[in-house]
Order: structure tokens, then sequence, then C-alpha cells
């Protein structure tokens, strides 16, 4: 139940502390008082959608806030079980929930002052209150809009639910699918490529050093000659040759010996005479490494040639694949990479077909169930609809719903083999249809009732579907509108009786619906300090009598209409106590 709202500087109420009643709550006043606000600050707290428009002038925010009750019988239940889910704690069965609307259009959403976002506000709200505007006689002279209805009252809901998410999985295969169909031929192209361009680099068996190695082997390969003869000119200055009376290994021994003579008659250079046998000895040894290596070299003019030839192929290589062959051999990895994706589409082909095979196979066993459920609630809808179209005096009417198959292109089988065609919501098409007049055929809504008998539909349909639901608080935004004062008082009992099993709050212009109400509220605007702000009280003994008054005759109401408010509210009372008797 909603105990209390708390509205500040939204549109033009400044500052509201409303304090609701159980049973049925009315909300009177004149038309542009701002009741309608009130409903707009309930919407808004519960997740709807609001901008800064909304935001009273020269204020930075708005604040809503509603105090809820939930009763220890609801534990377990999907409020408390959303509770729980996101760690918020419901402290002596009571439910705080704010929402800030700041000149930013951001909305700060808490829940007993837990922040949440917008959606989870919305999946809380839904569960507390469930709110019927004007638009709401519009859904229900749309057809689209009667499956649901059904479902609501049927409780499957959860059936729809899955058929949905089974289509969805339908269509995420099938796109897939279809874009792998419509690649076929780009694909055929693309593995061409890719296998030319792996071919041509695994052939080439690159490594990755190579061309640092081949530059090496070219240099030394075009400068045989140069590298002979600058061996040699090293090995003969070391070594000398028959042209050379000495050399400088000669005058190395020459030292050699005559510092080993001087360190027999002083050793303290002995350290300095070993260094030089050793350097003399190191000095011989790169003297015939040198001469090696000239020796060993030699002119190969036919390995020269393929040097170069396997240079241009690196090059050509490089010019199409990579600036490095490090570049070429990560091109190489990546094309095996895709080629290998590319084969492995036709294997993803198969498997998709068959997950699609599967999934329709699923949603066939979920569509003969939901149809099945459909057709047995169906009955017992128009049945619960009949009865409370009865209760406000439209018993001659006929109420039916009709579960038909739905029209379209795609289909799916049915366990029984049957194909059926089948949209968003399963394999059934749902229509309310009614006759107003005994004898006369039953017609869709739209064609046969009239604004007031819709009014009443919607609140036999709500009065049905109050039997399966247990959202604690119903809110009726003007049900009345087309309903004359014959129909009203029936309406007004209608509500009240509602409002015995649940939290009822209701605006309305008609005053044979106001005198049922368990709490009376009315609206006006005030103006001070050159400003406009709404104002709701509540009614009580002759204010309450007094607004009856001038909704029954205006602001410049008589004493004659002092007296049928008088009367309207003896006639409710009378109702109301028949009504528990």
């Amino acid at each position: 139940m909603l105990l209390e709202l708390t509205v500040r500087n939204l549109g033009i109420i400044e500052n509201t502390n409303w304090q609701i009643s159980p049973g049925l709550n009315i909300i009177t006043g004149e038309t542009g008082a701002g009741k309608s606000l009130v409903i707009d600050a309930v919407e808004a707290l519960l997740g709807g959608r609001t901008g800064e428009e909304v935001i009273r002038h020269g204020s930075e925010e708005a604040t809503i806030e509603g105090v809820f009750s939930i009763p220890e019988t609801n534990s377990g239940s999907s409020i408390t079980s959303i509770l729980e889910e996101k760690g918020i704690p419901l402290e002596h069965d009571t439910l705080i929930i704010t929402c800030v609307i700041r000149r930013t259009g951001r909305a700060v959403f808490r829940v007993n002052t837990q922040a949440v976002t917008r959606s989870v506000g919305h999946q809380i709200g839904r569960l507390l209150i469930d709110i019927h505007g004007q638009s709401e006689h519009l859904a229900l002279l749309d057809r689209k809009y009667h499956l649901k209805f059904l479902d609501a009252f049927g409780g499957t809901e959860e059936l729809r639910h899955r058929f949905a998410a089974e289509l969805a999985r339908l269509r995420a295969a099938e796109k897939e699918l279809d874009m792998l169909l419509i690649e076929v031929v780009d694909r055929a192209r693309r593995e061409d490529f890719l296998r030319f361009q792996i071919n041509e680099i695994q052939e080439a068996n690159l490594k990755g050093d190579e061309e640092e190695v081949l530059a090496q082997e070219r240099q030394i390969l075009s400068s045989t000659e140069k590298l002979k003869s600058l061996s040699y000119e090293v090995h003969k200055a070391i070594s000398g040759d028959e042209s050379h009376l000495s050399s400088t290994l000669d005058e190395l021994h020459q030292a050699g010996h005559s510092l080993r003579e001087l360190v027999n008659l002083d050793p303290k250079l002995a350290q300095q005479a070993d260094a030089l046998e050793a350097t003399i000895y190191e000095i011989e040894e790169i003297a015939r490494d040198v001469r090696s290596y000239a020796d060993g070299l030699e002119y190969d003019p036919a390995r020269l040639a393929e040097v170069e030839l396997r240079f241009d192929l690196i090059h050509n290589l490089k010019r199409k694949y990579g600036d490095s062959i490090a570049g070429i051999l990560v091109l190489l990895e990546v094309a095996e990479r895709e080629l290998e994706g590319l084969s492995s589409s036709t294997e993803r082909q198969v498997e998709l077909e068959a997950r699609c095979t599967a999934i329709k196979a699923e949603m066939g066993q979920i569509a003969v169930e939901l149809s099945k459920e459909r057709k047995l609630t169906a009955e017992r809808l128009a049945s619960a609809v009949t009865k409370e179209l009865s209760d406000l005096n439209m018993e001659q009417m006929t109420f039916e719903v009709d579960v038909t198959s739905f029209q379209g292109n795609e289909t799916i089988s049915l366990p029984s083999g049957e194909d059926r065609v089948f949209g968003s919501d399963g394999i059934d098409s749902v229509e309310f249809v009614a006759s107003t007049n005994p004898g006369e055929p039953t017609k869709p809504l739209a064609k046969i009732a009239s604004t007031g008998e819709i009014s009443r539909f919607m609140l036999a349909l709500k009065g049905a579907l109050a039997q399966v639901d247990d959202i604690p608080v119903v809110i009726f935004d003007e049900i009345d509108i087309g309903v004359g004062g014959r129909s009203s008082e029936i309406l007004g009992k209608k509500l009240w009786a509602l409002g015995r099993g649940r939290q009822v709050i209701c605006i309305t212009h008609l005053p044979q619906i106001a005198t049922f109400a368990d709490a009376h509220f009315g609206v006006h605007k005030e103006f001070a300090d050159e400003r406009t702000s709404s104002i709701l009280k509540k009614l009580d003994g002759d204010s309450r009598i007094r607004e009856l008054a001038a909704m029954l005759a205006g602001p410049e109401y008589s004493k004659i209409a002092l007296d049928n408010a008088h009367e309207l509210m003896g006639s409710a009372k009378l109702a109301k106590d028949n009504f528990e008797q």
C-alpha cells in the first residue's frame, strides 16, 4: 500500500505531502488544477521517463518520494525477491522510493536510500502500482494489446516470454546463417587469394635473419680478390716473406729474448716478460688464421648469382606482403588463421541450420502449450468479464475472447507435424469482441462500444484481472470519460468494491463516483507571491459536501446543490452497507 507521497517542485506543485488511505481514494478538482500532476509524480517515481521541463520554474530539481508498506505476507513474493537480488534491505516492512529530477535532465533513483538504475526502479514500481490512464481506453480498442491482457489473466506471460526468447535466438542464428550464405562467392574468391599468398610465402621458406646473412655473404663473394690481397698484406706484415730480412715477429722474438735475459738479472720484469711471450703467441696465431682465411677464399660467381636471386625474391615479397621478413611471416600467420576460419564456415553453416531446426522445434512445443492455455483462459476471462459487466449494469452485453490462428508468412512445425504461422507472441491472434444488444452478432470493441462503454469495459477487465494479480495499488486517471449519470453510481460502487481488496486511487469529475470514496481529496490552485501553486487537501464533512455541490452545480452552487450532495452521500452509504451485508 502507498502510505505517503511527497512531491516538491514538480510543475505547479511546490510542496505536497499526501497521506493516502486504504480503500478507495478519490481526487477531484477543476480542470488544470493539477490533479494529473499527482499521477505524473507517481509515474516518474516508478521509473517513468521525465525531463527537466517538469521541474518548477525557479527550482534546480524536483523531488518525489513514496513510502510503501509491504506486509509480511508478501515474503517470498516478486517484490521481495527483487529487493533481495539487488541487496536492498526491507526495514520494518517499509519501502521508501525517491526520485530526484535535475536540470541536467538526469534522474536519480533510490530505494531505501540505496541508489538504483531507472530500469530497476521501473521493475520494482510495476509490482507496486498499476496505473490506468486515458490511453488505456485506446489499448482496449487495439487488438494487439488483447493478447497481453489474456496472458496476464491466465498467468501465461512466462510461456510467452519463453517463446519470445527462443524467437530471439532463432533470429540471431538466421542472421548469421544469412551472412554466411550471402558471402559464399566472396568467400571462395577470398580463399583462393589467401591460398596463393600462403603458398608463395611458404615456398620461399624464409628465415628471420636471412636477409642480414645473405647481405654479408654477398659482400664477401663480390670482394674475394680484395679480401685475399688484404689478408696476404696482413700476414706479410706480421710474418714477413722471402724479400724481407726480418719481420715483425722476428723483432718481437728478439725483444722477448732480451727481456728474458733482463729478468735473469733482475726478476722485477718477470710479469712483463710473460705478457710479451703471450702476445707473441697470439700474434703468431693471428698470422696463421689470416693466412688460412686467405687460402680459403675462392671466387664463386654461381653462388653470387644465387644470392642475388634470393635477394630479388625477398625484395618482391617485401613489396607485396611487408617491409621486413618478420612482417611477411606475421602476414602468413594471419592469412593461415583467416583461411582456417573461412574453411570452417561450411561446418558453421551446417551447425547453424541444425540450430535453427532445433529452436523451431522448441518453439513449436511452447506454442502448442501456450495456445492450449490461452483457449482455456479465454473462456474463464469471458465469464469473469461478463460477471463484472453485469455488476456495472451492462448485463445485456455479450463479451467473448476470440483466439484464432496468427496471420503471417513464417511457419513452424508443431509436435503433431502440422505447420503453423507464428508471430512474436506465438501462433495465436487474440481479439476481444462483444455485442451490446441481445441477438446481435459480436463485433470488435472498436466498432460497437461508445466512450462510456469502453470506460466500463476497462473497469470490468481490471476487475477480472484483479482476481489473479497481486499488485497492491491501482490508479485510474479519469476512467469516467463518457460515463453519464445513470452509470456513474454503478461505476463508483464498482471502484469502491475493488478497493476492498487493494488500494485504489481515482481521479474523477463525477460526484456520483466521488461519494463512494473512503478518502476524498480536493486539488485547487492558490496564487501567492506572484506564483501559482497546486494544493492537495483532504476533504471531510462540510468541505466534502461543498466539493460535491460544486461538482454538481459549479462554484456558484445553491442550497439545492448542497441538498443533492447530501442525498448522494446518503445513497452511497446505503449502497456500501447493502454490499457489506
